[in-house]
């Protein structure tokens, strides 16, 4: 189970790698050639969500006493998907502004204004994503300690079952060992009852 999540982990490292370096190159390319660009890059943030889900499911099937190395792992790894969305955000809304100035000739003043604007807006999103993300996390969290809660109750019925099976088997044992104390008694006192008898002197 462990290498798949490493599997996955190793693909995600190489893909936000090249996101990270496309990100960086998108404000110094010609106006046709950030427009793949962008479309490139949206095409593999969506590839690294997938990388991020999956490497969730391997995780959740992971044994709780093994599960908190990799969860801490997961989140580092949200944490750097959030920031790549975000650089991202930033360069889209750069290469919105360049082409609307081109377009329609606005004035560098306007463009800093809606730009300001716009980030403004991406700061409140990602606050509210960072929300969510605690939420969620929380919910894993409570998952687990449910999971272990179960995993728990299970084996002490077990125990619980165990020893009554001994109990039973030892009041088994018992009325055993008193019906052959209880016959022994009475062989006894009829044997001394014949030796009694046979002690008297016949007239």
């Amino acid at each position: 189970m462990s290498s798949d999540f490493e599997g996955y982990e190793q693909d995600f490292a190489v893909l936000t790698a090249e996101i990270t370096s496309k990100i960086a190159r998108v404000p110094r390319l010609p106006p046709d050639e950030k427009k793949q660009m962008v479309a490139n890059v949206e095409k593999q943030l969506e590839e690294a969500k997938e990388l991020l889900e999956q490497m969730d499911l391997e995780v959740r099937e992971i044994p709780p006493q093994s599960r908190g190395m990799y969860n801490n792992r997961m989140r580092s790894y949200k944490q750097e998907m959030g920031k790549l969305e975000t650089d991202f955000k930033r360069s889209r809304i750069a290469y919105s502004d360049e082409v609307r100035n081109e377009l329609l000739g606005d004035d560098g003043n306007s463009s800093e204004n809606q730009r300001a604007h716009l980030l403004d807006n991406t700061e409140r999103l990602e606050r509210s994503s960072r929300r969510l993300e605690a939420g969620y996390q929380i919910a894993v969290e409570t998952e687990q300690i449910g999971q272990e809660m179960l995993e728990n109750l299970s084996h002490d019925r077990e125990k619980i079952q165990r020893a009554r099976e001994r109990l039973r088997e030892t009041d088994a044992n018992l009325g055993k060992s008193s019906r052959i104390l209880t016959g022994m008694l009475r062989r006894g006192c009829s044997a001394e009852k014949q030796f009694n008898l046979s002690l008297v002197p016949r007239g």
